[in-house]
Parts: structure tokens; sequence; C-alpha cells
């Protein structure tokens, strides 16, 4: 039986030394000369595709490769010397996981990055945002999972993690009960991510409103929502209460929508002459899609009518400005035309004074 060899019995001379050096030396060039070559090879394929996912996770496992490969052929030289085999074994089980962790994690941005790039290319905007957002929740949830698993093969190398954890397994009732509780939240928001990506009941770039509040949806995390209003103020929405409570989505189908602008005007008012204005008036608005376009008389009231001007456009941006600038015409046409259909409210006293003085 041979003795086990320990370093610190062990006498450093130049020519040991130097031994290490061309080992390790020949082991780094060799693994450097390797990951040249495979990274050649995998371009041209790359190159090849008419498909951009392979380009892109090409380009993102560069680095990380670059590193495993190097720990590889350190290990491989460590094999054969025993100096560096015993301190190189002992940093391995801490380095190597974080090195194939970190290529797996970047191999999966690298999917994602070039699948968001074949989307973009679509022309439905709608599908668009559907696919991104279902790619990035379920990118990101994989990435969580690589990091979770990555750090938990990082700690149990650790004997006094380890340890615990055989203390936690002989108490496995109360472990899982303690770890359950603690953990409810971010399950609840791991689902919650995950039914989001799954049902989609909205999606990166949606126009939603909710609470009274109406913005852009900017970002769909696990736990979070960033919702950005109009004027630039950004929400912060649970992501679980999207699914648990109501809310408008105006742009999950599409974003023609139809919108009203709604006229309060005097019972005496002829309607006729304003339904034609203003129809004629839409027609030519450049922002008019030409779907729908009506004037009705929803509500009388002793003092007042109110009519309701609906039109469409083909997004909610153009259908917003459309809506102004037609409240804005009818008002002016109405004051230059029609002037006795806009509601006053006056006291006129003199008259008053004068009619008490003839009686």
């Amino acid at each position: 039986m041979f003795d086990r060899f320990d370093p610190r019995n062990y006498e450093f001379d130049t020519e040991t030394l130097v031994q290490i050096a061309i080992a390790l030396g020949g082991a780094i060039l060799i693994a450097l000369a390797l990951h040249w070559l495979a990274m050649t090879v995998l371009r041209r394929i790359a190159r090849l595709s008419v498909n951009v996912v392979d380009d892109a996770v090409v380009a993102r496992v560069r680095n990380p490769l670059r590193w495993v490969m190097l720990g590889i052929a350190i290990s491989a030289a460590a094999n054969g010397d025993a100096l560096v085999g015993d301190e190189w074994d002992a940093a391995a089980r801490f380095v190597m996981p974080a090195l194939i962790g970190w290529l797996l994690y970047a191999a999966v941005k690298g999917v994602a990055q070039g699948l968001q790039h074949e989307f973009d290319a679509a022309d439905d905007p709608v599908a668009l945002r559907a696919q991104r957002t279902r790619l990035e929740i379920l990118a990101r949830t994989v990435n969580v999972a690589v990091v979770i698993i990555t750090v938990s093969l990082i700690m149990l190398n650790i004997p006094g993690v380890r340890d615990v954890g055989t203390a936690m397994l002989a108490s496995a009732g109360l472990a899982a009960l303690a770890v359950g509780a603690a953990a409810q939240p971010a399950l609840k928001s791991l689902i919650g991510g995950l039914q989001m990506a799954l049902t989609q009941p909205l999606r990166i770039g949606d126009l939603v409103k909710l609470e009274g509040e109406v913005g852009r949806v900017e970002e769909i995390r696990m736990s979070f929502v960033t919702v950005r209003t109009w004027d630039e103020r950004v929400l912060v929405v649970p992501t679980v209460r999207f699914l648990e409570d109501t809310f408008e989505n105006w742009s999950r189908v599409s974003e023609k929508l139809t919108g009203p602008v709604f006229l309060h005007l005097d019972p005496a008012s002829d309607v006729a002459p304003i339904r034609e204005e203003f129809e004629r008036f839409v027609k030519a608005h450049e922002l008019f899609d030409g779907r729908n376009l009506a004037l009705l008389m929803t509500e009388a009231y002793p003092e007042s009518i109110e009519l309701r001007l609906a039109m469409s456009a083909a997004t909610i941006s153009d259908l917003f400005t459309l809506r102004c600038d037609v409240r804005e015409h009818m008002l002016r046409w109405l004051r230059e035309t029609m002037p006795d259909a806009l509601i006053r409210h006056r006291l006129e006293v003199e008259a008053a004074n004068a009619r008490a003085k003839a009686g």
C-alpha cells in the first residue's frame, strides 16, 4: 500500500515547479486550442442555418464554454500530478458546478434571444406580444431553476451544510412543514408566473386598465408586473392580482377599438345636421379605419339630451387622437353653426326687471 500524498511534506524545488507549470500550461493551451476549434466549427454550422437561434446560442456560450474547458483540462492535468490534484480536487467541487451552471444559464439566454429575434419578424403585433410574454416568463423560470440547482450543488459540498441537510432529513415532517410555510409566497408567485405564461390574460405591450389607471404592460416577472401610464408613472402590481381580480385589457385580441364622444345639448336641438357634420368630418379624417361610425341619442333629460358619437380606429393611440379631434371640431362647429344647441344657464337680470316693471 502506498501512503497518501501529503503536500505539506513535499519539498518544492525549481524542477518540480517547472514540471507543474509545464503540465498546467500545456493543459491550458490544449483547452484553448480545442475551444477555438469548437467555436470555429459551431459558428460555421450556425452560419449555414437560416435559424438565428443557433447563432445567438453560440455567441452566448462562447465565454462560459472556454472556462468549462479550462476546468476540464486542469482536472485532466491534475490526475497526473499529485500536488496539483489534491489542491484542484478541493476547489473543483465548487468551481465546476458554478461553471456548468454558468454555461447552462448562458445557453438558455441564447435560446431566448434567438427566439425573440424570430418573433420580431412576425407581422401580427398581437401574436408577437403573446410569444414574447410566454418566452420571457418561461426563460426566466428555467434560469431560476438553473441558479437554484447550481447553488444547491455548491452548498452540498460544504461539510457543515451537508450535515444540516442530513439532520433535516431525519426530521422530514417538521422540516417540510416549516419550508412549506416559509416558501408559500414564493411558490404562489412561481405558480402565478407560470399560469400567466400559459393562459396569458395579459401580455407585454398590452394596454390595461386597473383601478382607474390605464397603461402599457412593460414587464412581466414571476412576482410582479410593471405598467407604465400615459404620464410616465410606473405601476408595480403583484402578478397574482391579475389572476384573482378583474381588470380591463384593451388590446388582448386586437388594438382595433371603437370609442365614444358624448355631447350634452339642448333638448330642442336638431340632431340630423349634427349627425351629418359628424359623419362628414370623421370619414375625411386620416385616422378613421372605416369600421364603425354612428351617432345615437342615448339619453333624454328635461334639460338636456345626450348624443353618443361612436367611431373606430386601427390602434388605441389613433382612436384617442381621433376622439380628441372630433370633440374639438364638433364643439367649434356647434358654436359657429348651431349656437342654440349648446346648453346655457344664465340669470338675465335686466330682462327680468323689464318684465316686472311692465307687469
